[in-house]
C-alpha cells in the first residue's frame, strides 16, 4: 500500500479541498529515478523524501497531522486520541494496493459517546486497475468503480478495512516536543516491535553521545546505563534528567529511522531540525535516498526551518510551502513558481521568491519597543 493523495475539507484552520500529492509530476531523471523517486508500480513514481516548509504558523504542523490522520486510519482503520476536532471534516483518501488505484471518501463525525473516537460516516471506496499507460489519469473518476456489499462494520470503523484487512504500521508520527520520560520506554517497545538487535540500538547511540557504552531496560521505569564504564540502575526520570535532550530524542527518532527502513513504512516528523545538528538532517535524508538501505519504499516526509536542507533534493514538486492568511493552503514549488531547477533552493528562500521570510517591519516595531 502506498498513500497517493489526500484531500481535506473543514480541517483545522486549513482551506477546503486542502491537498497534498506524492506523485512525482516533473520530468523523471534518471538521477531522480535512483535517488529521488520510488517506481510502485510501471511508471507510477512517488518520492523518497517530501519537505513541508514555511515560516512560523503557516500551517505545516497541520499538513503532517492531516498526513497522520490518514495513515492512522489505513492502518488501524480507527481514529482516536488525536486533540483536534474531528467533527465535519470531509476526507478523500487515495492509494495504490495490489496493481490498482483506490479511492475512499467519508465524512468524520465526533462520537458523542466516545469523545476520544471518531464516527466515519458517508463512506464509499472505489477501485480501478492501474495501467501504465493511463498513469496522467489515475485521479480522474473515469474508471472507478464503487465497490459495494461490503458488509457491516462499527460505526467508528473504516471499511477501508475490508480492502487492506490487516492492522499494520503505515506511518510514524514524530512531533517536535518529545515524549519525555516515556521516550525510553518507547524505544524499547518499537525495538521489540519492528524486531531491532540490540547492537542496532548501540550504533545509534554513539552517533548521539559516544560517552554511552551500553543502555538496556531492566523493568517499564528503570534501566541500566553504562556511562564512561560507570554503571547506573537509573528510573526513566533521571536518564531523562542525565542525558541531553537532542540525545533522548536523537535516539528514538533514528530508532524509528531504521525500523521505517526495514519495515517499509514512511515515517513523520515535525520540525526535523529540533534539537539537532544539520549534519544529522542531512545524513537521515541520504538514507531514505540511497536504494541499498531503503530496500522497501519507505518515505521521510517532514516539516523543516531548515532550508539549507532542500538543496539536498534535486526536484521541486516534493517541496510543499505552507502559507497562511485567513485559511491555511499549500503550494507546490514546482506547480506554483518558475524556480530554474539548477538554482539553490535556500537562495531563493532567503530572497523570499516564496513570501516565507519573517516580516522585517514586525521586527523592528519590536526593537523600537524595546528601545524605549
Amino acid at each position: 500500500m502506498k498513500l497517493l493523495r489526500v484531500c481535506a475539507s473543514n480541517y483545522k484552520n486549513c482551506g477546503n479541498n486542502f491537498t497534498i500529492d506524492f506523485v512525482a509530476k516533473s520530468k523523471k531523471t534518471s538521477e531522480d529515478k535512483e535517488y529521488e523517486l520510488q517506481e510502485i508500480a510501471d511508471h507510477l513514481y512517488v518520492f523518497n523524501t517530501v519537505a513541508f516548509v514555511g515560516k512560523n504558523a503557516s500551517g505545516k504542523t497541520s499538513a503532517i497531522e492531516l498526513l497522520n490522520c490518514c495513515y492512522t486510519i489505513l492502518g488501524e482503520f480507527r481514529l482516536e486520541d488525536k486533540y483536534y476536532n474531528y467533527d465535519n471534516v470531509s476526507l478523500e483518501i487515495i492509494f495504490y494496493y495490489e496493481n490498482a488505484i483506490y479511492k475512499y471518501t467519508t465524512i468524520l463525525k465526533s462520537n458523542d459517546n466516545l469523545e476520544a473516537k471518531v464516527n466515519f460516516t458517508e463512506q464509499h471506496i472505489y477501485k480501478k486497475k492501474y495501467f501504465k499507460s493511463k498513469v496522467k489519469d489515475i485521479y480522474l473518476d473515469a474508471g472507478f468503480e464503487e465497490i459495494t456489499g461490503l458488509g457491516e462494520l462499527p460505526e467508528d470503523t473504516s471499511i477501508v478495512f475490508f480492502v487492506l484487512k490487516k492492522n499494520r504500521t503505515r506511518a510514524v508520527y514524530f512531533n517536535c516536543n518529545g515524549e519525555g520520560a516515556d521516550t525510553y520506554r518507547l524505544m524499547f517497545r518499537a525495538m521489540k516491535t519492528y524486531k531491532i538487535p540490540k547492537e542496532v540500538l548501540g550504533k545509534v547511540i554513539k552517533i548521539f553521545d559516544n560517552k554511552i557504552q551500553s543502555l538496556n531496560m531492566a523493568d517499564e521505569k528503570h534501566y541500566k546505563l553504562v556511562y564512561q564504564d560507570h554503571t547506573q540502575e537509573l528510573s526513566d526520570s533521571e536518564l531523562l534528567y542525565m542525558l541531553s535532550s537532542g540525545t533522548t530524542k536523537g535516539v528514538l527518532l533514528y530508532i524509528f529511522v531504521v525500523a521505517a527502513l526495514k519495515n517499509g513504512f514512511d515515517l513523520l516528523i515535525d520540525e526535523v531540525e529540533n534539537h539537532f545538528h544539520k549534519t544529522l538532517v542531512e545524513n537521515m535524508i541520504s538514507l531514505f535516498k540511497d536504494k541499498s538501505v531503503n530496500k522497501h519504499f519507505s518515505t521521510l516526509i517532514f516539516t523543516t526551518h531548515y532550508c539549507e536542507v532542500l538543496d539536498l533534493f534535486s526536484r521541486q514538486d516534493n517541496i510543499w510551502i505552507a502559507k497562511s492568511n485567513e485559511k491555511v493552503y499549500l503550494d507546490n514549488m514546482y506547480e506554483s513558481y518558475n524556480i530554474r531547477p539548477e538554482l539553490l533552493k535556500s537562495r531563493q528562500f532567503y530572497n523570499n521568491a516564496f513570501d516565507t521570510s519573517v516580516n522585517y517591519e514586525d521586527l523592528m516595531t519590536l526593537k523600537k519597543e524595546l528601545m524605549r
